[in-house]
């Protein structure tokens, strides 16, 4: 398959409850629509898909989830890369997306 990269934004938000400390971004629509054509019937538990990330400096792997409330993907952001990248809550941070699904 071709076409595994994707670039795009996201606003940086945080899981409500009241010890929440999971911050996630919510993927575009458009790139949320194309990733689950092209790849949805790759998915694992809950619906996740593998990927590779690039933020800012830093890269990871890590999965993505649907989210049933924006009809799109969410990703995780992990607390050493927000340290790393200085982001925050409310941040828009651009990422590049590698689906690893085969």
């Amino acid at each position: 398959m071709k076409d595994k990269v994707f670039e795009m934004k996201g606003k940086v938000w945080l899981y409500p409850g009241e010890s929440a400390s999971w911050h996630f971004v919510t993927l575009p629509i458009k790139e949320s629509a194309l990733i689950k054509e092209r790849y949805g019937s790759f998915s694992r538990g809950w619906g996740s898909l593998p990927v590779a990330v690039s933020l800012g400096t830093t890269a990871w792997q890590t999965s993505i989830f649907p989210d049933k409330h924006s009809g799109g993907y969410i990703l995780p952001l992990k607390a050493c890369v927000r340290i790393k990248e200085q982001i925050r809550e409310r941040d828009t941070v651009s990422l590049l997306i590698t689906v690893r699904a085969k």
